[in-house]
Parts: structure tokens; sequence; C-alpha cells
């Protein structure tokens, strides 16, 4: 081995020198050989091993039981086409409270059964059960909640097609619009707990400030108690899961009120949910779901520590109207007019696709659903054509006896509400520029679907402008600015999301910032609700509180504020001599010396206050300002 004793001898050297130094080189010799780095080379290579195990325990799969569900009574039936079915034909008009909720399918009209609509009395025995099993599981590890939740996520894995099959029988919706809506949805929130729920539910620590340095401030979250929830019919698993997994994760017990247009599903997913609280060994009852009217529902209000509720906004203030009698935590999401805002730089065939997307899913009958839509004037023409295209090949019919795009409208009667809205439309100018077809359909549940429908000459004088459809309704208004369409799109007594298309990103920023409204999408639909750090609501006609993300999940909890001695024992907390009761005649000139010194503008404010705060400490006589004051 040559060795160089100069840099510069290397440019001397020989090619062959070089490739002789090159080959023998040890690179172990060198960081051992050095005393500096013998010191590091121990911990670069823990360093490496480190990585690696973390990196091999990644690879093993977490030791997860599995589950059974019995499904026997809800899967025998499961053919649409069974001819000997029950066909249920429920009353008009305004739905009759009973001592049953009857269950049928709205894609056939073919009968499910009952469920008992609980009495004032039964919502709080249950609700009392709940809160004897939450004093037990507030006590459960992290652990132990995340092995819950790992059950959950492989059941439903697992068991997707039974969870998506469940919900499109209740509801009427496709198989893939109950795959993105309860499957996709559901998994993400699961994950995110698992991942973070634990960080954002330990103590917080806060800066204690000027005056209180000599302290350490946190914010601790506790669990509530009985979190109760009362949730809409349009995606019965997830509205299920969503109030449920946030509870329980945080140390709360859950009772849930399921839709009465929902009941037969949502009893079933209590299944999954009872199988997976039994294999983890939590209480029994920490969880209820409960079936009724809207008796059923005031009591549950009047009963929890809390309570979630998704609904229309004039059920929200009878849910606000009857919290108000305990002062209980209220969130409401109240639904939305969500806007629709493309600009004329975007890639059109991509942006069409993700518009009848976002008003088609779930048969339009989504919270977050695209409701009104603006369009630049300079590509409002080739939009529409290519929207009618998609839409005038989109078929509707039962989700379980065809390939059908579009599935049937949930509620009785609520086509007939489509329909006048589009009627109102129709007289004040506006035009169907085209409709989609309708596959076979039993002759008793006709009534149950509504074609996709797209409207253009549209303004903010017509009813589907400006009141919540609920259906697959798309109304096509054209605009000049960017100025004109955020008015618009503000113009809205609703203020939950909106979704903004633009080729300059910076530009659909600046317009999304403008709306008023609690959740927004760039270049995008409903992204923020599939980012489930985020919380979810809205603000105005949609509600207020929030679900999801860290927000939600710490709404489920009692937030306490704690200040503590930061050097305790050596330091504690003592009133200055000056202000001890009974208050000297020198109190306040103390206190106006001490505020200068903690919030002075300047550091030289602050240093003679400083000064003078110590000579009236020092020159402090008790006795004679006792003395003084008696005289």
């Amino acid at each position: 081995m040559v060795v160089f004793n100069h840099p510069v001898d290397v440019f001397r050297s020989e090619p062959s020198d070089l490739i002789s130094t090159a080959r023998s080189f040890n690179p172990v010799f060198f960081f051992v050989g050095s005393p500096t780095m013998a010191i590091w080379w121990p911990l670069f290579v823990l360093g490496i091993a480190y990585a690696l195990c973390r990196f091999l325990l990644m690879l093993i799969p977490p030791s997860v039981p599995s589950i059974e569900v019995d499904a026997s009574d809800v899967v025998e039936d499961a053919s649409q086409n069974k001819e000997n079915s029950f066909i249920y034909i429920p009353r008009r008009g305004k739905t009759v409270q009973t001592d049953k909720v009857q269950c049928y399918e709205p894609a056939t009209m073919k009968y499910l059964g009952y469920f008992p609509a609980l009495t004032p009395e039964e919502v709080r025995e249950h609700v009392a059960q709940a809160r004897k099993a939450q004093k037990i599981w507030a006590k459960s590890s992290f652990k132990q909640r995340r092995q819950f939740l790992r059950i959950l996520l492989k059941y439903i894995i697992e068991h997707q097609d039974l969870i998506c099959e469940i919900s499109s029988r209740d509801t009427g919706k496709t198989m893939v619009d109950a795959s993105l809506g309860e499957i996709m949805t559901t998994c993400e929130k699961i994950t995110w707990l698992l991942d973070e729920g634990e960080k954002w539910l330990k103590p917080e620590y806060r800066s204690s400030g000027r005056s209180m340095l000599h302290k350490r401030a946190k914010v601790e979250f506790y669990p509530l108690g009985v979190i109760g929830a009362i949730v809409s019919w349009n995606y019965p698993f997830h509205n299920v899961f969503n109030p449920m997994l946030a509870a329980v994760f945080s140390g709360n017990a859950a009772v849930i009120k399921v839709s009465e247009h929902a009941s037969w599903s949502g009893c079933f997913y209590y299944r999954i949910i009872q199988a997976a609280l039994a294999a983890v060994g939590a209480p029994e009852n920490l969880v209820h779901i409960i079936t009724g009217f809207a008796e059923t529902g005031q009591a549950l209000v009047s009963s929890v520590d809390k309570i979630i509720f998704v609904g229309s906004p004039g059920v929200g203030k009878m849910i606000m109207q009857r919290a108000s009698e305990t002062l209980i935590p209220v969130t409401l999401e109240l639904g939305g007019k969500d806007a629709f805002i493309v600009c004329e730089d975007v890639d059109l065939p991509s942006v069409v696709q993700v518009a009848v997307r976002a008003a088609l899913q779930s048969s339009g009958q989504n919270c977050a659903g695209a409701e009104r839509f603006y369009v630049h004037r300079d590509i409002y023409s080739e939009f529409v054509a290519q929207i009618v295209k998609v839409i005038k090949s989109i078929s509707v019919g039962p989700p379980l006896s065809g390939r059908f795009d579009m599935g049937a409208i949930c509620m009785q009667e609520h086509s007939e509400k489509l329909q006048n809205l589009v009627n109102d439309a129709l007289d004040k100018g506006a035009e169907i520029a085209g409709r989609g077809s309708f596959g076979h359909l039993g002759e008793d549940a006709v009534d149950q679907f509504f074609p996709p429908t797209v409207l253009i000459n549209v303004d903010h004088t017509m009813k589907i402008m400006q009141e919540e459809a609920f259906g697959p309704i798309l109304p096509i208004m054209m605009f000049s600015t960017d100025e004109e369409v955020i008015e618009l799109a503000n113009d809205s007594k609703y203020g939950l999301g909106c979704a903004v298309f633009s080729g300059n990103q910076k530009r659909a920023i600046e317009i999304a910032s403008q709306l008023h409204c609690g959740v927004a999408a760039i270049n995008d639909f409903a992204s923020t609700y599939m980012c489930q750090s985020l919380p979810f609501g809205g603000v105005k006609h949609s509600g207020f509180g929030r679900f999801a993300g860290v927000e939600g999940l710490r709404a489920c909890c009692l937030i306490k504020s704690v200040v503590e001695d930061r050097f305790w024992p050596y330091i504690r907390t003592k009133i200055p001599k000056p202000i001890q009761y009974p208050v000297t005649e020198i109190g306040f000139e103390f206190q106006e010396s001490l505020v200068e010194t903690l919030y002075g503008l300047s550091v030289w404010d602050r240093l003679r206050a400083l000064v003078n705060v110590l000579k009236i400490v020092s020159e402090y006589n008790p006795t004679s300002n006792l003395t003084k004051k008696t005289r």
C-alpha cells in the first residue's frame, strides 16, 4: 500500500499506486482507528441496527383475532328477485309514530322486518347501563382500545361485500356507492385513530406566559361519560361507526339512535361492534343502538353528557332546545348546499367525471354533495355538453337486481319533492339539458327512483339554488369573474363545503379562502372528509361544532387546564408581602410596577420597573404600614 504524505502526492502518483491504495482501504479501520470516530462508530452501528429492526418489525403483521358475526337472518333473503317476498306499502304523509319501526328495501319495497320504538323510560335505562360500563372502560389502556380498532378493521376488510349489501338493501344505494361512502371513510377513520389517536389525547403542554414562568401549564383530556348520537340514514354503516369510534377510543360509552329509515342495517352493524368489544374484554353495554322516532331521540338528548346530531336544520333546532335543559355540549351537522366552481383553465374531461360523482354519489343523498354548479362563461357550453353526455349514459334501477349506475331514493315521497324543485326551476326559465334513464323497476317501487337531471339557465330566484335538494340534480349556472362567483357561492343560508377547480392552484385557493364554509376541496371533491385528521362541519344553517380530526376526537372529552409548579418543592407560590391581607398603602404601587416589569413594551421599561419592584419589597415595613392604616 502506498502512503501519501501530502494531498499533492495524490496527483503526482502513478495510476497503479492509486488503484492499489483504493483496493486496500478498510472503512472499519478508518472509523475505529481515528480517536474521534471511535466514539461515533458504536452509535452508528446501533442506529443502523435499530432502523433495521424497526423495518423488520413492520413486516410482521399484528396479531389480530377474528370475530364471528351471525348474518344468517340478513343474507338469507338477499336476492331482490325472490318472488315470495312480502311487499311493504307504507302510509303516505307524515310518519305516524307507533310502537314499531317498520323496515323495507327502498329499491324494491320488500319488507325487512321491524324494531321496537323505545319509550323514554327504556332510553334512560340504556343510558344508565352505558354509564356503568363507561366507568370501567375509562380505565382501559390505549393498547386495548387500539386492539378493538384493529379487530373492527380486519372484519370490515374481510366482509366488505356483506356490509355494502346490507347498506344497499336498506338505503337503495349501489355497491360502489356503499364502498366509497361506508367502507373507505370508516377504514380511514380507524387507521387515523390507530396512528395518531393516542397522541392527541395525551396531556398537551402549553406556554406558561410571563407571570407564570415558574409554572408548568398543560391541557388534559378526560372522557365525558356517555356520548349520544342521533344519525341520519344516508350512510347507515359509517354514520354509526363515526361517532362510536371517537367516543370509545377516547374512553366514553356511546348510545346511538339510528334513523327510522335505516334501523334494519344499523341493528346488524351493532352486532359487529358487540363482537369486537367482547373480543378485547370490554365491559358489556358500553355501546348501545336504539331505535324509535322523535320521542326516543328527545329522551336520549335529555339523558347523555354530549349529543352529536346529523340531520336537518329543523330537527337540529329542536335538539338544541332540548339540550339547553341540561346544558350539554352539542355538535350539529345539518347538511348543505355546496358550491362546485369550475374556472375556464381546467382539464375539462377529468373535472366532468368528478362533477358527476359529486352530484350522484349515493343518488345525490350526500351531506357534502355538490348541489350548485358554477361554470365560467368561456367553457360553459362545452362543460354542459360533456356533462349531459355522461348523464344520458347513466342507468337507474334496483342496485342488487342488475348492473345499474345509480340506485333508489331512500325516503318515501322524496322523489316528489325533487320533481317539485325541478318544476319550480322550469316555471322560472330553466331548461332540462339531459336526463338519465331507468332500468327495469318493480311497479311497487317506481316512486322510489328519480333520474339524474341536468338543469341549465338557472339563477338564484329558483328554489333549486337555495334549498337543499338531497338528490341527483345538477343545476349549472354561468359566471364571468372570480368576484362574481364568490358572491354567488356565498349567497346561501348553508355553509358546509365547496369544491373549486382551476388550472392555477393559487387562484383556486384564493377563491376558496373567500367562501364562508367549513370545508374546502381544491381541484377535488370530498377530499377533506377522506383526510380524517381534519375536522368536519359547517357554519350558518349547516350547523356548528366539528366531528372527525383532532377537534372531533377532543370534542368527546372533558378538557381540563392544569397548572403545576415547575420546580417543586424548591420554588413555591407565595403572595408578595405588599399585597397580602390586610393590603397596605403601597399595594397598588407594587402591582403597577409589577405589571410594567412583566409586560412593558421595551427592555429598558421592564428593567426600570423591576428596580422599582425590588426597591418596594426591600423597603417594605409591615409594622409601620399597619400603624399608618390604623390611624
